[in-house]
This record gives structure tokens, sequence and C-alpha cells, in this order.
């Protein structure tokens, strides 16, 4: 099985699910839960609700559960005793997220669970649902006392799903609504990337090693790259992408919280207000996008027809649900500068996008050149600046390169890699993403959680960018990359103007 984090959550809960019958409960969530249950990482006093409009019996949602559960590859093994125990504390409930009556019920339901599982009138909610419910549960829960907790001393959170807004004044309405029936401290906005072994990495790698401090600022960092690319389309989300694109999907949440934490300041302590105080100063420190001068730090993409690992793909403008004069971007790069003492003038290249020809996902930081080189250079030697690269997936890890003497005797210069693999010094499979958020919501930690002046920071970022493409959506000419390439060609010029190109895999 995973390995997942080793503290237990001391207090029971009954952990509710809105959009229980959906794609994100069945291959995650659960999943998540099942594998903390073969990790004994649930509390005693353990229960699931499950709460959607579509027609299912307790009986039939746990036969649903177990069918995804074998056949999830985040099960490392499928254990039929534990199963059996924890497919008891999966209970389903069929309401409408927009009627009270719905509500009275789950309440109900909830005291009986209380009663049998012992969960102590603890609730964690969780919002896998269309964005659009958001605002919508998080006020019927406050207005059907599912919400106070005034006279017992029992707590309530509540999760919320990405993305949360679509612009940064959604972000602010959707925070405005839900602090009206929740506090701060119990909102836990999710970004599965920041549950990803590799993403807490960063901080113990900087942080933990004084090697790495000294020399991660402008004196010696030349600059960052961070790439989140895809090898598949859209898939079956054709409807959603065509709201959201890559900017919303990727950029506000993943990329930009990869940035802070690589740009971030070291925090106080390791806990929810020291982090991400810091985080949130990168945010507020980046420069703002001039509309004006967008071109030159910006550029957008959509795939066309390609070829995908010897086999022949559709263009986006193909796929289901897709319009077919879509003027939706599935791939976007940003050149983005942080105006303080650290990062003065070194550019961080942010860029993510569908159908391209790997599936990687990682951070490089390459270092500035040895200011003299006092070697003999021949055509055969090597001499490349130090590069630093994290490896979020699929093979997480990090590695360095550096130049080293060729066996001989001259003196001849090659490159190659000091590599650290998880699987190979650890021996074992790290607790997926979902099981650390889900752990450290149960646990009351907010750490790896964006808060609201992160959220509304990221869209302050993007808003220029959002606004200006939005006003010319039909003057873009897709789709301008074939799939199966890196992206258009312009994305190739916003780095080479600086001397500079992307590190593809």
């Amino acid at each position: 099985m995973s390995q997942a984090p080793t503290i237990r959550p001391v207090d029971p809960v009954a952990f509710v699910i809105f959009g229980a019958s959906g794609d994100l409960t069945k291959r995650k969530l659960i999943p998540a839960l099942y594998n903390l249950a073969c990790s004994n990482l649930l509390p005693q006093g353990f229960a699931v609700m499950g709460f959607s409009l579509i027609e299912m019996t307790d009986e039939s949602f746990r036969s649903q559960m177990l069918e995804w559960v074998k056949n999830s590859g985040e099960v490392i093994k499928f254990d039929q005793k534990i199963w059996d125990d924890f497919a008891l504390r999966l209970h389903y409930i069929i309401a409408d997220f927009e009627k009270p009556e719905g509500y009275q019920r789950l309440k109900e339901r909830l005291t009986q669970l209380d009663d049998r599982f012992g969960c102590g009138g603890n609730r964690l909610f969780y919002c896998a649902t269309p964005p659009s419910f958001y605002g919508t549960i998080a006020t019927a829960l406050g207005e059907n006392g599912l919400t106070d907790m005034a006279e017992t001393k029992a707590w309530n959170r509540i999760i919320i799903e990405k993305p949360f807004g679509i612009n940064l004044q959604s972000a602010i309405d959707l925070n405005t609504t839900i602090h009206k029936k929740f506090k701060e401290e119990q909102i836990y906005r999710i970004d599965h990337y920041l549950g990803k072994e590799t993403v807490q990495n960063i901080m113990a790698f900087r942080f933990a090693n004084s090697i790495i401090e000294p020399i991660w600022n402008r004196r010696y960092i030349d600059h960052v790259q961070i790439t989140a690319a895809e090898s598949l389309g859209v898939e079956h989300r054709g409807k959603y992408y065509e709201e959201a694109g890559c900017l919303r999907d990727m950029f506000q949440n993943h990329l930009l919280q990869l940035m802070a934490l690589i740009a971030m300041d070291p925090p106080v302590h390791y806990d929810g207000r020291s982090v991400r105080d810091r985080k949130a100063d990168v945010l507020r420190a980046i420069v703002p996008i001039d509309p004006e001068k967008l071109g030159e730090v910006a550029v957008r993409g959509q795939y066309g027809p390609g070829e995908i690992d010897g086999a022949n793909v559709v263009g986006y403008r193909q796929e289901d649900g897709v319009a077919p004069n879509s003027y939706t971007e599935t791939f976007v790069a940003l050149k983005l500068m942080v105006d303080n003492w650290r990062w003065a003038d070194v550019p961080f290249y942010l860029r993510s996008g569908k159908r391209m020809p790997s599936r990687m996902a990682e951070i490089s930081i390459q270092f500035k050149r040895v200011p003299h080189m006092f070697f003999n250079m021949t055509n055969h030697d090597q001499i490349e600046p130090n590069v630093l690269t994290i490896r979020i997936q699929p093979d997480e890890g990090i590695s360095l390169k550096v130049g080293a003497k060729v066996p001989g005797p001259e003196m001849h210069i090659q490159q190659v890699k000091m590599e650290f693999s998880y699987g190979e010094s650890f021996g074992s499979h790290p607790a997926t993403a979902y099981e650390t958020l889900l752990l450290d919501a149960m646990l009351g930690d907010p750490t790896l959680f964006n808060r609201s002046d992160a959220v509304e920071h990221s869209w302050e970022v993007l808003a220029p960018v959002l606004g200006t493409w939005e006003a010319t959506r039909s003057f873009t000419h897709f789709p301008n990359y074939d799939a199966g390439t890196w992206g258009p060609a312009a994305a190739d010029a916003l780095l080479e103007k600086d001397g500079r190109a992307w590190r593809n895999g």
C-alpha cells in the first residue's frame, strides 16, 4: 500500500461528500480514504455520507465504490477484510444541493452516524461538485443548522475544490459568501498539486540543507522554468474546458502555487500561518502584467490534429463538447518577474499545455554560467550552466546537472547528473496527494491549503491576461500547434529573445 503520513487523527469525524456520484469521488476521494484505512490512519469514529441526486442506496453506493477501488491505479493492494469494514461506513442520501429538505435529511442521518460510529458531531464537508454550487452548499449548510457548533465542542470544516472562481471578482464574491457561514480557519481550498510528495519536498530541500539556501537568489540563479505538460487531450472534459481554458485550469492554482513555493522566503515555523504568509508575499510581489505589452510576456495556443506515440489524434476543435470554431486556449506560456530583493531581474517562465509529447511536471532552476572558463575547450566539451530539476511527475525525484572531467589524459568536460529518485531511495510508493490533503483536513492542518488572500492575489496576477485574451478571442489564429509538439513557435520565441530555451523533457 502507499506510504502515508504516520499521524493518526485523534478526533472522530463524519465525512460528507457533496457530488458523491461524480468522477472525483470515484477516482480520487474514496480510493484515498481506503488507502488511509489500509494504513490505519482513519480515526476509530469515522463514517462517509454521500450526497447527490443520482438514485442509489447505501448498498449500491458501496458496490459502485468497490469497483472503482479495485480498479484504481492509486490503490496499491486490495484487501477484502479492510474493505468490508470500510464499506460499512459508506452511506448515501439522495438530495438536491439547492433544496432545504435534503439538508434536513442529512442532519438526521448524521445524527444516526454519530450514534452508530461515534463521530462526535464533527463534520468535514467536501464540495466535489461543479463550482457553481460551492456558495449554494456553504449557505445551505449554515441555514439548515449544520454549521452551528456553539453549544458543543464539535468542529466542522469545508473543503472547496478548484477552480475557486473564474476571475478576481467571482473569487472575492465566493469568499464573501462562504465567510458568512464559515470562518477562514474552517475553509480548506484544496489544490491537489500541493499534496504531492515532491511538491512538499521543495520546502524540505530548500530549508533543510544549508548548502542550498545561500545560493537561492538572484546572484546565482539565472532563471526558473515551471512546466506542466500533458500528452492527453481534454478527454471527456470538453464542456468544462470550453468554459475554463488552460489559464484558469492550471495557472491560477497549480503553477502559481509552485512558483510561490520556489520563490518564498523561509517561514518562521512550518505551520499554516507562517508558510501561507510567505507564499502570499511572493504573489503580492509579482510585477503586474501590462496589457499593452501582453505579447512580450504571454503566449496562448490550441492544439490541432497530430500524432502522439505513433497514433493519430484529433485537434481540440474536434473533441466532444468543443465548439468547431472554439478560441479556448489549451496551451499557455507566461514570463513573470518578482519585485523583491531575492528575485530582482530573475525571470520565471511558466507553461502548461495539452497534447504535448509527454506527460511531465517539473521545475528547473538554471544557475548562472561560471564567470571565467580557463580550460582549453574543444568541440567535444560540454560547458553548460548547472541545472537543478525537481520532477513532480511521473518519475518523482531531483537531479542536478554538473560538469565533470571525462576520464583520460586530457582535460575534457562532460555534463553528468547527480540523481535522487523517490522510488529508489525510499523503496515505497508515496502517499497520493488526496491521502495527504484529506488527512491534513481531518487533523485541522491548513498548511497545504490555499488561503483567501492567496487565491485573490493569484487572480490579480492573471486578470490582465484574462481580460485581454477574452476581448480578442475572435482574432486568435487557432489551432497554432500540432498535437505531439511542445506548443506554438511563439512560446519558443518568448525565451529565445532572452537568450534562453525551454527544457523539453
